[in-house]
Parts: structure tokens; sequence; C-alpha cells
């Protein structure tokens, strides 16, 4: 007997360090959940500020390009503007040598030649003061062209420069994208879990049920369990089981963290039989009846409107195509798929 209440007193010792080490490891998980929202926090602020910056990169790029583009037309201006005086000039050089030919073949003994000698003695000064004037022009023409060519090397270089600040932008950017993707990666990995159990806790809440299935990544009710036919009302023993619905939605709301964004979503589904009335003209109606009536339901269970979205797809994703009693009745369906928002 004192062998026993001496054993009892040792196991009853360790229970203070179980407990400890459940607390240090609540600290530990609480502590990487912190750093892992501030991280997510100033990576999203640094990727603003450059997508910022590279905006502002690429206007200047943008301005410096076409003020690079204006330059080189003036240029081509230019050098057309001196080609055509080059031209003039030799013109006006060429004439001068042909009248100082003629100037010089006429004799200074013949009397009768005086006024035509004085004639072409004065084409000869108009023709000197052209091609001075020329001259003056075609020097002027040079030295705005030298201006023109340093200002088209100034742009270049500046131009050069913004590529060079461009091409490290990016790199920074590309490099703060792979971060993203492996923080979004992890995100979706995590919203993956939370379906599975999800799924898992719903299946044990529906356990046994042959009218409700698991098909892929969806959760799928055949549409006689909650309303009848032709009618998007539900029906009294839909109750239940949208219940448990909601209430395992309610649950999933609070397991997960307020930064992933999910969404329930609701998909209604007819068979390939068509249906005309006033209140349903074709399927398509009927589906989006159908998924928002069960929308509304939840939503009066205390789901969040916000956490819900519901689709009508009509006959246009039938399950099994056939044309058989069995094929209509399993596409006649509600789809219950939880995804990101």
């Amino acid at each position: 007997m004192a062998s026993s209440r001496s054993r009892r007193r040792v196991e009853a010792n360790y229970w203070p360090g179980f407990v400890d080490a459940l607390s240090s490891l609540l600290l530990v998980i609480i502590f990487l959940l912190s750093l892992f929202m501030l991280t997510q926090f100033f990576l999203g602020q640094e990727i603003q500020g450059r997508d910022t910056a590279l905006s502002r990169l690429n206007s200047q790029i943008a301005e410096l390009t076409e003020l690079l583009q204006l330059e080189r037309a003036n240029s081509d201006d230019l050098t057309s503007q001196l080609a055509t005086l080059t031209a003039t000039l030799a013109t006006a050089e060429a004439e001068n040598q042909s009248l100082n030919s003629q100037l010089s073949g006429i004799g200074a003994g013949i009397g009768d030649r005086d006024q035509t000698i004085a004639g072409l003695q004065e084409d000869l000064i108009d023709a000197e003061k052209l091609s001075d004037e020329a001259n003056a022009q075609v020097a002027l023409l040079n030295q705005q062209l030298a201006a023109l060519r340093s200002q088209i090397g100034a742009l270049e270089a500046a131009l050069e420069a913004s590529e060079t600040r461009d091409a490290d932008s990016r790199t920074q950017i590309a490099d703060l994208g792979r971060r993203l993707n492996l923080a979004l990666a992890q995100r979706v990995q995590d919203l993956s879990r939370y379906r599975s159990d999800f799924f898992g806790r719903l299946r044990q809440i529906l356990e046994g049920r042959a009218d409700v299935r698991v098909v892929g990544d969806r959760f799928v009710f055949q549409s006689e369990v909650l309303f009848e036919p032709g009618q998007a009302d539900l029906n009294s023993a839909a109750s239940p089981q949208l219940d448990a619905l909601a209430s395992a939605i309610l649950q999933l709301e609070s397991e997960i963290p307020s930064d992933i964004n999910w969404v329930m979503r609701i998909d209604g589904h007819t068979d390939s039989r068509p249906i005309s009335n006033a209140r349903f003209p074709s399927n398509w109606e009927l589906s989006a009846a159908r998924a928002i009536s069960v929308a509304q339901y939840l939503v009066s269970k205390g789901v969040p409107p916000a956490r819900l979205v519901a689709a009508g797809f009509g006959e246009f994703a039938p399950l099994d195509p056939a044309d058989t009693e069995e094929a209509y009745r399993r596409n006649r369906r509600i789809e219950f798929k939880l995804t990101e928002g």
C-alpha cells in the first residue's frame, strides 16, 4: 500500500513540467505566426513602393525617348538644310568661275564691250555676296548641328543610365515576386489543409447517407435531399443537413486565420430535361434559385454572407452524360466547394 502511494506521488510530479512544455510550445507558435504576419505586411509595403518607383522610372524613360526622337528629327532637318545650302554654294561658285572666265576673255582694247564688262562685274559681285552669305549660313548650321549632337549624346547617356536603373529595379522586383509567390503558395497549402479538415468533419457528420457524397474537391448533395422536383424552396427534410453544414462552416471560420481569403461556393445543377414556366423559364434560373435558397438558409444560421457564393450551372456541367433516369438523378445536385475568395 505504501509503495502504491509513493508511485502516485512520483507520477503526479510530471504534470507541471508537461504543462510548462505545452505553454512554451504555444508561445513559440504564437511568435512564429506574429513574425509571419509582420513579414507579409512589410513585404507588401516594399512591393508597393517598388511598383511606384518602377512606374515613375518608366514614365521618365518614355519622356526621354520622346525627347530623343524629337531631337533626332530636328537633326535630320538641319542636315537636309545643310545639304541644300551646300548645293547652292556649289552653284554660286560655279557661276563665279564662269563669270571670271568670261571676264578674262574680254579684250582690254575693245571699247564697245565696256558696258558688257560692267554688267558682268556686277553679276560677279552679286555672286560673291551670295557665296559669302551661303558660307555664313553653312557655318551657323554646322555650329547648331554640333550642339544638337552634343544634346543627343547627353540624352543617350541619360537613357542608358535609366535603363540600368530599370534593370536593377526589375531584378529586385523579381526577387520580391518570388518571395511573394512562396508566401501565396503557403497560403494555398494552408487553405487546402483546412479544406481537408472541413470535408473530413462533414464526412463524420453525414456518415451513412447515400445521397451525400464527395466528388473530387466538392461535397455533393442530391437535389432530392433539399428540394421537391422543379422547385427551389427548401423542403422540411433539408434543415438537419443544412444545419450540420452551417455548424461546420462556422467552426471552420473560427479556425482559418483572418488573412486567408476564402469562400464557400454553392453550385446548383439540373438534369438535361428542359423546364419552362413563369418562375423558371429555363434550367439556368432553377439551378441559380436553388443555390440562392441554400445560401440564404446558411446566412439565417449565422454564416457570414461574404463567405458564400451562389452560382447556377443549369444542365451544362453534368456528372453523367447518359440519357437515363439514374444519370438524371446524379446530375440533379447541389455542390459545395471551399475555395479562395
